[in-house]
């Protein structure tokens, strides 16, 4: 069985096939998972014990690959870099001085509202404020690949870095000390 797979090149390892050609932002979730499933399915380590050194190893390999592309893919914000990298165009750290300052007094307001918020309530207004944002960004960032429009997908991937920043605030606030 993993002769006649490695004999083909396992065409149903290359990154998630059928989905990557297209390198739309847009991703049918559920899809994604099932396929993610599918291939985990044929490489899964756990189905590899009783196999030589080479087949576990290869199975390990291509087992960590199908992990690492399922979650680029599933989340917005690595999708859309992902998606840029394949472009030729990288969002370097420290872009702060590229931002406008409108922006940036939003996120410092959101931030001094997170380290102000003593209860549940004041936690979740902001929590539905973040999650409307990226919500927001999200679809611009779509609309900006379907246009092709790389530099507006890189502005607006910044901007959604930051709130997934804020959102990682949010979780570490979360948690009872």
């Amino acid at each position: 069985m993993f002769r006649e797979r490695r004999s083909r090149g396992w065409p149903e390892l290359r990154r998630f096939e059928g989905m990557e050609t297209k390198r739309s932002f847009t991703v049918d979730t559920a899809k994604l998972q099932h396929r993610y499933q599918q291939l985990q399915r044929l490489v899964h380590p756990d189905f590899f014990t009783q196999r030589s050194q080479t087949e576990k190893d290869f199975s390990e390999k291509h087992s960590t690959l199908i992990n690492d592309a399922y979650k680029t893919l599933l989340a917005p914000l690595s999708r859309g870099l992902y998606l840029l990298k394949l472009r030729g165009v990288e969002i370097p750290e420290g872009t702060d001085c590229e931002m406008d300052s409108q922006f940036l007094m939003e996120i410092m307001e959101i931030n001094e509202k997170l380290a102000e918020a003593q209860g549940e309530t004041a936690m979740k207004e902001i929590e539905s404020i973040v999650r409307a944002k990226q919500k927001e960004l999200t679809d611009n960032v779509s609309r900006a690949f379907e246009r092709d429009d790389f530099e507006k997908a890189k502005e607006l991937l910044t901007k959604m870095r930051y709130f997934s920043n804020v959102e990682e605030k949010i979780k570490i606030k979360k948690i009872p000390l």
